[in-house]
Order: C-alpha cells, then structure tokens, then sequence
C-alpha cells in the first residue's frame, strides 16, 4: 500500500515531504548535528566495515564515537542491534540518536549513507563533517532507473557542505566524487596508486591466513583483518582519523586493535572451515569468494550457499550471483534469502539460470542447505554462506520478520552432526 500511494504522489510532492519530515526532527531534537561532527560513508559495499574499523580507530585515539551502521547501533560503550533492516534509519530516528550521541559526550558519529536513504532525503538536515566514497558497483538500479542515477543520489550526499572528502582513488567514479567541493581532499589507494595531493598509498600489501598488512609512507600497519577489500576499506577509515587530526604512527598503532565485523568475511568455524558474510552484490560475493581462496588449504573444496537477497527489487544481478558463483565455488547450493513478497523459487531459479556446468543443488529450507553443506563438508574444505551475514532477521511474505542468524544456525546445524 505505501508502495503504491508512493507511486500515486507526484516526485516533488513526495521530495517536499520528506524533506518537511527531515527537519522537523531538526527542531525537536534541537539541531544536535550541529554540535557533534557527522562522518558518513557511501559506496555500494563496504561501509559497513569502514564505519566498523573507523570506529574502533578513532575510539583507541581517545575519541568518543557514536555509530549507525546496517549491524548496530552505538553511543560509547553501549550498543544494540540494527533491527529495522534498513541500513539508514528514517529522518526523525537519525535526530534522535544524535541527540543522543551530543547528550552522552561523543565527539564524533559516523553513519552509513545509502542512495535510498538520499533519494528519501533521510540525509537532509544533518550537517556533515566528512564524506567518503568506498566504491560504485551496480546496485538498486531498478529502484533508481540506471547506473548513473544510482551514482548521482551518492553525488547528491557529496554536493551537501561538508570539512572533508576520502575517496577511493581505485574506483573508476573517483574524480566525479573528488570534485566535490571541500576544504581538504584525502585519496587512498590499495593499489599503491601515485595521485596528486594529500594520499594514502598502500605499499608492501600481504594477504593471508593471519591478516593483512601494508605500508602506508613508510609506516606499517597490520590487522587480523582478512581479506584484500580490507585493506581499501582501512585505508578509507584511515582517512576519516587524518580528517580527525589523528597522526598516521598513532593509526597504525590502533589498528592492531581492530577485529572483523560481525558477519562480514567472519569465520565461524574450523574443520571444516564456515565463513560467512553479508555479500549480497556481484562484486561483494566475487570479493568474499577471492578472499576465501586466501585462507583455504591445498585440495579443498569451496561448498557455497547463497540465493539473492531483496525479492521485488535488483532482479538483473541474479544471473550474475550464480555466474560468479559457478567461477569460484566447486559445489553450489542455492536457497531463500529475503524473498518479501516475491515467489522464493522464481528467485532461487534466475540464480540458477546464470550456472552453466557446476554441481548446483536448490535447498529452499536455508537451514536445511545450511545443514547439507556442512554434511557434506571435508575437514580440509571451506563452506561458504553469503547474502545475510550478521542479520537479525529473514523478511518473507507479507512483511513478517523471522528471527535468524546464519552463524548461529551453522553452529546449531553442527552440532547436530557430531551428536549424531
């Protein structure tokens, strides 16, 4: 029904009333953005792991943070889960928890910033201190209408007044991200690239089973991070603290501190080995399953679950999962996600459509797909479950909320195998 009264209201109608909403909760929570540095963080994946690792950065530099991210919530040492499945809250919960924020002492926030969110004018009234820009991949282009629309609701976040701009150099959208005005320019690059002005360029990278390092002019920094996207999305966080005033020596010193996020490339188990990850895009699934290759040994075989996450919307990367799938993985089974309201097998289906040769297998019961890839898991193999990562939730029909997490049901489904 909202849907399609949404579809009824003319778009500057709609835009007026999002805005008006904006501000109202400007007003009553007493322009608290005002008073408290915002940093927010764009991009197709990754800004969940930079607001993550920017937020144990800052908080080892003395800071006190306050974070919204599609996981959690926090405002120093309290946080609670994201249940709203909806990476940025709505206009009038934002102003709250920066009240908050202000109120509890923090000196700074970060926030995740989607392209929904900008379309809803969530982002309005809020003054930021810093922007970053992770990567641009295709994503809700369905909702948006194309590609460039998608990067232009990203641009309009980067055309709003703003202290500081970090801009992954890598990405081929970079310039049109760093000629947005701001009073100081930082650009990293995990490729080492040499551009102009103020940088970060990562040197000497190593990917491994116990982490990841680099060097960045001269300094080294190492984490228990895996995976090279990690290394991109700590230089982006690395950024945000230069931003701060944060001197590199000190950086490199608190990201020895800095642990996985939660659900993000998290491995939940050994023998066999369990990774699972929120990757819910063709290229967050091709980079987890490039990360795995890292950490897997010798023979071992990469069994993969995943379905396609979002039933309604982004129906074109649905071929492409099983496609990348079928690249990387040795075994395939493909299972529900978040169907909404939309027929789980015709979903489950155009994944499959994309696979042309691999052993694929359709399990719509997640955990009982969950259950078949640990049954039929080696101790030198890798099980890969991607598409939900640390959520709380699976959304089916009708909009109801079933409680899940998907490293929970490996664990349970586990130990199920061994007592029997």
């Amino acid at each position: 029904m909202k849907s399609l009264l949404k579809n009824l209201i003319p778009a500057p109608v709609l835009n007026l009333y999002y805005i008006a909403w904006a501000y109202a909760g400007v007003v009553v929570y007493r322009n608290p953005s005002a008073r408290i540095k915002v940093i927010g963080v764009t991009g197709t994946n990754g800004k969940t792991s930079v607001v993550h690792i920017a937020s144990t950065l800052l908080e080892e530099s003395g800071l006190k943070v306050g974070s919204i991210s599609s996981l959690r919530f926090k405002i120093r040492g309290k946080e609670w889960t994201n249940e709203f499945k909806m990476t940025m809250p709505g206009r009038l919960y934002i102003q709250k928890f920066l009240r908050e924020c202000v109120d509890a002492g923090c000196d700074v926030v970060l926030m995740e910033v989607t392209s929904e969110g900008v379309r809803q004018k969530r982002h309005k009234g809020i003054t930021f201190d810093t922007a970053v820009f992770t990567n641009l991949t295709p994503e809700h282009i369905e909702s948006h209408g194309s590609l460039e629309k998608y990067k232009k609701a990203k641009g309009e976040f980067f055309a709003a007044p703003h202290r500081v701009s970090v801009v992954n150099a890598d990405d081929p959208e970079a310039d049109y991200f760093a000629d947005f005005t701001a009073e100081r320019m930082i650009l990293y690059s995990a490729q080492g690239l040499e551009v102009p002005g103020e940088s970060l360029a990562a040197r000497d990278v190593s990917v491994g089973t116990k982490g990841i390092s680099f060097t960045v002019d001269g300094v080294t920094m190492r984490s228990t991070l895996l995976g090279a996207f990690n290394v991109s999305n700590a230089l982006a966080a690395a950024g945000i603290c230069l931003g701060q005033g944060i001197e590199l020596a000190a950086i490199a010193k608190a990201f020895e501190a800095v642990r996985g996020v939660p659900g993000r490339a998290e491995i939940v188990m050994q023998n066999p080995t369990v990774v699972v990850d929120y990757a819910h895009t063709p290229d967050g699934l091709a980079k987890i399953y490039e990360m795995v290759e890292s950490v897997r040994e010798g023979s071992g075989r990469k069994i993969c679950v995943l379905g396609s996450a979002g039933g309604g919307r982004d129906k074109w990367k649905r071929p492409e999962m099983g496609r990348i799938a079928e690249d990387f993985c040795d075994e395939i089974i493909l299972t529900n996600e978040d169907p909404y309201d939309e027929d789980p097998a015709d979903i489950v289906a155009q994944v499959a459509s994309g696979v042309a040769s691999k052993p694929t297998r359709t399990i719509m019961d997640r955990r009982e797909a969950i259950a078949e890839a640990l049954k039929n898991a080696g101790g030198r193999d890798i099980v890969v479950v991607t598409g939900k990562g640390a959520e709380p939730w699976m959304v089916v029909s009708g909009g109801h909320k079933v409680p899940w997490d998907d490293r929970a049901v490996v664990r349970e489904e586990w130990a199920k195998i061994q007592n029997n």
